[in-house]
């Protein structure tokens, strides 16, 4: 067990008879080890320490009958027990110790350790007469059990062991005796045996603690951290040893009537509280430095009265005349031992501090003060107002303010009750960001603004305006639409006398026309050609002529007409009408006599169509334009008219439209 218990460290406390024990008791270990050991050598230790209890109760009282609980604990000390007292009466009746009775291993190790006890002991105490050393080597003796002893040989061919040993039951050889499991060890309280080989030693079961450390006999000493360096005092300070610690003393010291502190300061002492009575009866203590003096006890005032002159009674201190503002501006009135102040407005006296303290008028009258916001002040109160107001003449009311006035807005402003509106002139708008400031609307930016202005829209601050094309157009009266100038009614045309101005949308066009050979012309030229206008040629054949009288073509017109370029084309644009004077429903209308129109040439991107319908019971051609132009584009529609019957045709007729697309969609 001692080998173990220095090879892991773990301390198994002894078993005291006096106390009684825990599981947790038995075992204290100091760190974490082996739980299979730890849980062994607590158990054996247990159970040798109630072993000694059972051997020692068998010596003492001869009797176990007061183990007669059935616990862990009762029932190995109850075997020891009479395993013992079995070995006393082995011994008592004279037979060998070293029986062979069937009793179990540690039965029979407590049996005969009990039954040798007294021989054992008898054989250390009464040594023989003839031995010469410690260890009883007597070659007499020893020759006379002819060398079989292994430690002393008393005569008679009879063995005896050394001091710590026992007997063998072979009567010659020695075995140790565990003094700590008899309980023959004289270890002190707070000591744990361990035994030896013959002998046995004592180890302290507690350490000896701060301040103490142990020693080679199993004491604990005191540590002089003085002499150590292990204090820590400081420069101005000396250590002075003590039992287990140190103290540090001051190098400089204190006076009579000083005491010093931790940081070596001397501080007066106050005998007169320290002290019981310094002063004789009939005397006051009066605490000095380093001291006191006692005085004879003279007339003790209360509080607002003080001694007269004489010194023989109290009177009235007038605190309203003293050198303190006891009132602090107020108005003070004194009474018999004490005063009162008569507060100002807005204060109110407190009889325990005894001065005057400001009322809270907004706490105490809530709402009732000022209309919006109440603030307090020493003595009184002050209103204010919400922004968008101000306080009134009468200071509690607030009236609404006119922020107008003070110029908030860039433009516009308008008051409201507690607060103001910006708006902003045409052609402004308010800011998001601060709400104050006009931003000028850009129009021409708008979804819209492509139709403000018929052909340019040019943004001013808070307007805008509309531009025309620099030739051939002028603004109208509007302010937004472009229209056209009729240069051949301003006579701003630049045509020749033989030749006629049409105008065109953005500009004029000089015209002349000659008719074909065997072709008249019908009028005369005009100076300004309107879209209404057509010159006709009409066929004048010469006398004889054949040739020209059976050509069915009967007359070459010349019609004119200005269009704009197309921005949006949803639909067919009717833009010429070929009215005829054949009737629709005349008597040889079924298939006998039709009319025929089409487009002969100058049908540029197949812009355009023809078609034919009945307007008041006569035929009537109608040219379309199905396809948008993009101008400027000029071409001549050559169309044809020719009256049908059954015979074939009757007639021709040419018409030349010349149409001019404007570069503009106005």
């Amino acid at each position: 067990m001692s080998a173990l218990q220095n090879t892991i460290n773990i301390p198994c406390l002894p078993w005291n008879p006096q106390r009684t024990y825990s599981t947790h008791h038995l075992c204290f270990v100091f760190f974490l080890a082996d739980r299979i050991v730890q849980e062994q050598c607590c158990v054996t230790v247990l159970e040798d320490n109630m072993c000694t209890t059972g051997i020692n109760m068998a010596k003492g009282q001869g009797a176990c009958e007061s183990l007669f609980t059935n616990t862990c604990e009762t029932k190995t000390t109850k075997m020891c027990c009479d395993c013992c007292l079995l070995g006393k009466a082995t011994q008592e009746q004279g037979l060998p110790c070293d029986h062979n009775l069937s009793v179990g291993y540690q039965c029979g190790l407590v049996s005969r350790a009990c039954c040798v006890l007294r021989c054992v002991f008898f054989s250390h105490a009464v040594p023989n007469k003839d031995e010469t050393n410690d260890n009883g080597d007597n070659s007499v003796l020893s020759d006379q059990c002819k060398g079989k002893c292994a430690h002393n040989c008393v005569g008679n061919d009879t063995c005896s062991c050394f001091k710590g040993y026992k007997l063998k039951p072979d009567g010659k050889s020695c075995e140790d005796i565990n003094e700590c499991l008899l309980g023959a060890s004289n270890c002190r309280g707070g000591e744990r045996c361990i035994n030896t080989e013959g002998s046995f030693r004592c180890q302290r079961e507690v350490s000896c603690g701060t301040g103490y450390e142990l020693t080679d006999n199993n004491n604990c000493k005191d540590i002089d951290e003085c002499e150590s360096g292990i204090h820590n005092c400081g420069p101005e300070f000396e250590c002075q040893n003590t039992q287990g610690s140190f103290r540090c003393l001051p190098k400089v010291k204190c006076g009579a009537g000083f005491i010093q502190d931790a940081l070596g300061n001397c501080i007066d002492i106050n005998e007169c509280v320290s002290q019981t009575s310094p002063c004789h009866r009939g005397q006051i203590c009066i605490n000095t430095v380093g001291s006191y003096i006692c005085q004879r006890n003279s007339v003790n005032c209360g509080r607002g009265y003080h001694l007269n002159e004489e010194g023989t009674r109290c009177v009235d201190i007038d605190e309203c005349k003293g050198p303190e503002r006891v009132c602090a501006g107020h108005g003070c009135i004194n009474l018999i031992g004490s005063y009162r102040c008569e507060c100002e407005t807005g204060y109110i006296f407190n009889s325990i501090s005894r001065v005057c303290e400001d009322i809270n008028e907004c706490r105490h009258y809530p709402g009732r003060l000022c209309a919006h916001k109440c603030e307090n002040t020493l003595g009184s109160y002050q209103c204010s107002c919400t922004t968008g107001f101000k306080l009134a003449a009468d200071g509690r009311n607030c009236d609404d303010l006119n922020e107008c006035e003070s110029n908030p807005c860039s433009q516009e402003c308008a008051n409201v009750y507690g607060s103001y509106q910006c708006y902003c002139r045409r052609g402004y708008q308010l800011s998001d960001i601060d709400g104050m400031t006009c931003e000028d609307i850009d129009e021409c930016a708008l979804p819209t603004g492509g139709h403000i202005c018929s052909y340019r829209c040019h943004n001013t601050p808070g307007s805008f305006h509309c531009s025309c094309p620099v030739s051939g157009y002028t603004l109208a009266p509007n302010g937004r639409s472009c229209q056209d100038i009729d240069e051949c009614v301003t006579g701003t045309h630049t045509c020749t006398v033989n030749q006629s101005c049409f105008n065109v949308q953005g500009g004029f066009r000089c015209l002349s026309f000659e008719c074909p050979n065997n072709y008249r012309r019908v009028g005369e030229t005009v100076v300004r050609l309107e879209r209404s206008d057509t010159i006709r040629c009409i066929k004048s054949c010469q006398p004889n002529d054949v040739a020209c009288v059976l050509d069915p073509m009967h007359s070459v017109s010349h019609s004119f007409i200005s269009l704009p370029t197309f921005r949006e084309f949803t639909k067919p644009e009717e833009i010429v009408f070929l009215r005829t004077t054949v009737p629709a429903y005349g008597s040889y209308h079924l298939g006998s006599y039709d009319v025929k129109f089409d487009i002969l040439e100058g049908n540029v991107e197949n812009a355009f169509d023809i078609i034919k319908r009945v307007e008041n019971g006569m035929y009537v051609g109608v040219v379309r334009q199905v396809k948008s132009l993009i101008g400027p584009l000029t071409t001549v529609l050559k169309l044809s008219t020719r009256n049908l019957t059954t015979q074939g045709d009757s007639g021709q007729n040419i018409i030349n439209v010349h149409v001019f697309v404007s570069e503009f969609w106005f």
